[in-house]
C-alpha cells in the first residue's frame, strides 16, 4: 500500500536523496562528493537535505544500506556460479561506493559511531548468505575442503573486503581474479 500524505511524501523524497546519492558517490567518490552536491541535485538546500537523516553520518550509513539492498538484488538475480564475482564486478564499477564502504567500516568500529549498528547486523547477515550458497556448493560438489562452511564463509568476506582496501590504494589490483582464485582454493578436491 503506498503511503499518502506528508509522511508518504516525505518517504519518497528519502529514497530520492539515497538513489541520487548513491549515483553521486560512485560517480565523484567519497573524498570528491560534496553533500550540497546530492541536495542540489535533489532540489534541496543542505539543511533541508538533512532534515531527512539524523546526521551526516546517519545519512552515508543510510548510503551503504542502499547499497546493500543493491547488492542484495544482485545476489539474489545473479544466475551464475558465484554472486560474488557480480557483486566485486559492480563494486569496481562504483569506486567510490568502496571509499564510502571502507572508511565508514573503520569508524562503524566505534559502538558510538552511527553506522556501528549497520555493520554489526550486516556482517552476520553477509556471512550467512555466504554460507548458504558455500554449503549449496559443497552439497552439490562444486567444492570440496574440511573447513566448514561458515569459516570459510569469514574468510570470502575477508579477501573480499580486504581486496577492495587494496584496490583502493592501487587500481591495477584485479578484484575479480584474487576472488575467482580463493574460490579455486577452495574448490580443488584434498588430495587424502
Amino acid at each position: 500500500m503506498v503511503k499518502r500524505g506528508p509522511y508518504g511524501k516525505g518517504e519518497a523524497k528519502r529514497r530520492e536523496i539515497l538513489r541520487v546519492a548513491l549515483e553521486v558517490f560512485a560517480e565523484e567518490g567519497y573524498r570528491g562528493t560534496s553533500l550540497r552536491k546530492v541536495a542540489a541535485r535533489c532540489d534541496l538546500s543542505l539543511p533541508g537535505l538533512m532534515h531527512y537523516f539524523a546526521s551526516k553520518e546517519d545519512l552515508l550509513t543510510q548510503v551503504l544500506r542502499a547499497r546493500d539492498e543493491e547488492n542484495g538484488r544482485l545476489w539474489n538475480e545473479y544466475q551464475g556460479p558465484d554472486p560474488h564475482l557480480e557483486i566485486v564486478r559492480a563494486g569496481a564499477r562504483a569506486a567510490g561506493l568502496i571509499e564510502l564502504f571502507v572508511s565508514m567500516a573503520a569508524a562503524g568500529s566505534d559502538p558510538e559511531h552511527p553506522a556501528h549498528a549497520f555493520f554489526a547486523e550486516r556482517y552476520p547477515r553477509v556471512r550467512g548468505q555466504i554460507r548458504e550458497l558455500l554449503a549449496r556448493q559443497a552439497r552439490n560438489g562444486v567444492i570440496e575442503s574440511t573447513i566448514p562452511p561458515e569459516r570459510l564463509a569469514s574468510l570470502v568476506l575477508a579477501v573480499a573486503d580486504g581486496i577492495q582496501l587494496q584496490w583502493l590504494n592501487d587500481r591495477s589490483v584485479d578484484m575479480e581474479q584474487a576472488l575467482e582464485d580463493l574460490l579455486e582454493l577452495i574448490a580443488q578436491p584434498r588430495l587424502d
